[in-house]
């Protein structure tokens, strides 16, 4: 259900994605996964093409496809889609493979991000991250970035709180935080952000910097701004 409250009003934390939110997508993980394709295949042509379909990724173009499982699904869910073009390899060697080479990636943030969560911070607000990468890899990330020690609240899928769509990651945010979730926003790039957002009672701030487009995450989002940066002037309308 949509909580749809006036604008910034009743706000006392934030949660974010992170892949497509508070790093570009295009930037960060387009570049990450031709040179993930590149080690896997080990210089096989006809390997490279059927690992980047496994994932539905476009060698010319260097770029994911909508729709590709691995844009805002878990590793685990990326590594069932790759064993079946890697044989010899299981799951779960995959999902550690890639668990470590994700955690440096190349980052492109979004917006400047420590000054952002600082000016956030003096508002009073509550800041977390989740994400459907790992949380060793969101710590890997936010440390990356010099920021991991601005937010309250940082999981992955594999924290024990499950993975978005699905609302209780969102409302382990909550209630750590000792919040109630209608005065909570969720933001995300993707459907599954929002939608989780939605079925915690979130308030849900759509962002541009991902796959998805407007028409796509309208549905499901309260407001949709062009990227995190225009947080602060939808807080004070």
């Amino acid at each position: 259900m949509s909580v749809n409250p006036p604008p910034g009003v009743n706000l006392d934390g934030l949660l974010f994605d992170k892949d497509g939110t508070l790093f570009d997508f295009h930037g960060t993980w387009n570049v990450w996964a031709f040179g993930l394709i590149t080690d896997l295949s080990e210089g096989d042509t006809g390997q490279a093409e059927a690992i980047a379909r496994a994932i539905m990724y476009d060698l010319q173009t260097r770029r994911f496809l909508p729709g590709s499982p691995a844009i805002a699904g878990t590793n685990r869910e990326a590594a069932e889609c790759l064993v079946e073009v890697l044989p010899g390899r299981s799951i779960a060697e995959i999902e550690h493979h890639l668990m470590l080479t994700s955690a440096d990636a190349p980052l492109v943030a979004t917006v400047p991000l420590a000054e952002f969560l600082d000016a956030l911070a003096l508002r009073g607000l509550a800041l977390g991250v989740m994400t459907n990468d790992t949380e060793y890899g969101a710590r890997a990330h936010l440390g990356a970035a010099g920021v991991v020690e601005k937010f309250h609240f940082i999981a992955g899928f594999d924290s024990g709180h499950g993975a978005k769509p699905a609302p209780e990651p969102l409302l382990a945010f909550a209630s750590q935080l000792a919040l109630a979730p209608a005065r909570v926003a969720m933001v995300g790039d993707s459907t599954h952000d929002l939608i989780a957002g939605r079925r915690a009672g979130m308030q849900t701030i759509g962002v541009l910097t991902g796959m998805a487009g407007a028409d796509e995450l309208a549905p499901y989002a309260d407001v949709i701004l062009p990227d995190i940066g225009h947080i602060p002037a939808w807080l004070d309308p």
